[in-house]
């Protein structure tokens, strides 16, 4: 049987269930896999008791295999009912899912392997006086459990990583496949084109998007008024730009995600001022946190020719209602995801994957051929 030759197993929780069925295919392409009725995919239970306390349950034997479990702590339209109302489950209710999953395989698989593209807790990664800092906690927890690796997406600090003592940590980028679906979709002058960061935290990626590019780089610094806090932050004062001059220029703008979103179209607004031509949002998550006001601000801003596109991955729950926005583009990266579960459960270095400059520079030089 072509499943005995195959160690790996996928555990999907039900908040990320289409992406796990991509990735699954993907698998089973890249092992020539051609038995019609085998998935990678171990079917599992959640159930949920009417006081909204519950239980997980593995419906297949994982001993012995390498278990990559997939969930995504941000998808908000998964629900359960609760003393009679409907209750939808938030970032804590996905993350006790999560490891209840882990609890129930007790102990029996060979390796098991967190992948979470939106890393659970990971904007309260610092204190700042008497806080907690919830995503060191929740780190030791899986480690604590055993779990081997942790696979994450663009973490809003990397250095959270030091929070592990025995436990892998690997932070990847959807650039690649981000920029695959720009550069293939935009038809744009590459040799006049920007990348602007629209505060100094996001400097870094800035640059990377720049260096697989070929560009040069903007810096947006948010001024803040520190003696306030509205919504848990302290309000935006002014943005104050330094760098390239972008008349005349393709313009785009990276953040790791978008929350409200609000501080990312301030920032487009305030270069569609100082003259640049098309402006690009490119974000590895759209939260899209305000829900229906997050919406409609990206509506309006786009109506007003604010900003040209926004691109972000399916790596965190997107909303149907802004999947089906002409403004809207989402990279699917189901399948640099299943490159990276390959090459780990068959043990090998993914520092290929990690590198996709030389494709992205290719893939211009192939545009600007045609």
């Amino acid at each position: 049987m072509e499943s005995e030759k195959n160690n790996l197993r996928l555990i999907v929780m039900d908040n990320f269930l289409d992406f796990g069925k991509k990735v699954d295919e993907h698998l089973k392409r890249m092992r020539g896999i051609t038995q019609k009725d085998f998935s990678f995919i171990v079917p599992i239970k959640l159930s949920r008791f009417a006081s909204g306390e519950a239980k997980a349950e593995i419906l297949e034997s994982i001993r012995a295999k390498d278990v990559f479990i997939l969930t995504d702590v941000t998808n908000f339209s998964d629900t359960y009912k609760m003393h009679g109302f409907i209750n939808h489950k938030s970032p804590d209710d996905h993350f006790q899912d999560l490891k209840r999953v882990i609890s129930a395989m007790d102990g029996g698989a060979s390796s098991v392997h967190v992948v979470m593209p939106f890393l659970y807790e990971s904007r309260q990664h610092k204190r700042k006086g008497r806080e907690s800092i919830d995503s060191s906690m929740a780190l030791h927890e899986l480690e604590n459990m055993d779990v081997n690796s942790i696979i994450t997406f663009d973490a809003h600090d990397p250095n959270i990583r030091n929070a592990l003592q025995h436990c892998s940590f690997d932070n990847l980028y959807p650039t690649y496949s981000i920029l695959k679906d720009f550069i293939e979709n935009e038809k744009i002058d590459f040799d006049n084109l920007l990348v602007v960061s629209p505060d100094t935290g996001a400097v870094d990626r800035a640059i990377y998007y720049a260096d697989m590019l070929g560009t040069d780089v903007g810096i947006y610094h948010k001024r803040r008024d520190y003696s306030k806090v509205v919504d848990g932050k302290n309000p935006i004062v002014a943005h104050e730009y330094m760098g390239a001059d972008v008349k005349g220029k393709h313009v785009i703008i990276v953040d790791d995600m978008i929350a409200s979103g609000q501080s990312m179209l301030d920032v487009a607004e305030q270069l569609k001022a100082r003259g640049a031509k098309n402006i690009y949002l490119i974000a590895s998550f759209a939260l899209f946190s305000d829900g229906e006001k997050s919406i409609q601000a990206f509506n309006d801003a786009y109506n007003k020719k604010i900003f040209t596109k926004c691109y972000a991955s399916n790596l965190s729950y997107v909303p149907n209602e802004v999947k089906d926005k002409e403004w809207f583009h989402l990279a699917d990266c189901s399948k640099y995801l299943s490159k990276l579960i390959n090459t780990l459960s068959n043990h090998e270095s993914i520092s290929p994957l990690l590198n996709s400059k030389e494709k992205i520079l290719a893939k211009i030089k192939e545009v600007k051929e045609r």
